[in-house]
């Protein structure tokens, strides 16, 4: 199988799956788990329901060449498992710092997927960042469960705005050096 590439995003390949840069034919999937609520209402940028369009513009989005945000399929074909399980995301920050974002379709949930894909990017560092910073919303402990983990230490409380419940919403924020 041949995988599409992103300019200065590569392939990175973990145990039990790969996490590859999306393609166009990713759009079904991300439609089906990024609109349901349960996926959507644990992000910031997710609007439920999801309008027509808003995955291709995003896939669109992370594959253009001036991005600031890395983003990668989680992809099990390699064992005979899902093409996309979820996706995870890196935003470059200044000063070497980048921030983690991810989402998991709920057929996959506690699965040690999130975990397997963190600890991956982490392992890879593909922006090579010297901190990553992360959020989880409050009431999502299972993704914080899996930051802690991974090795991410708690900052402390903040909040931030999530488009799919239209208000904001309590977080923890999260951080860990990278060597």
């Amino acid at each position: 199988m041949m995988l599409q590439t992103v300019p200065n995003q590569r392939v990175i390949d973990t145990e039990r799956f790969v996490l590859r840069p999306l393609r166009k034919s990713d759009q079904g999937l991300i439609d089906m788990y990024g609109g349901d609520p349960r996926v959507s209402r644990n992000t910031r940028s997710i609007p439920h329901p999801l309008p027509p369009g808003a995955t291709e513009a995003f896939i669109a989005r992370t594959l253009a060449a001036d991005r600031t945000e890395d983003v990668w399929a989680m992809d099990a074909t390699k064992s005979g498992g899902s093409e996309l399980m979820g996706l995870i995301a890196l935003e470059r920050m200044d000063r070497d710092q980048s921030e983690i974002g991810y989402w998991v379709g709920p057929a996959f949930w506690n699965t040690g997927v999130a975990s397997a894909a963190v600890a991956g990017l982490i392992e890879a560092n593909p922006q090579n960042s010297k901190t990553l910073f992360a959020e989880v919303f409050q009431d999502n402990a299972a993704s914080a469960r899996v930051l802690t983990n991974c090795g991410f230490e708690y900052l402390g409380d903040a909040e931030t705005f999530s488009v799919a419940r239209g208000a904001k919403v309590a977080t923890w924020t999260y951080s860990r050096k990278l060597d």
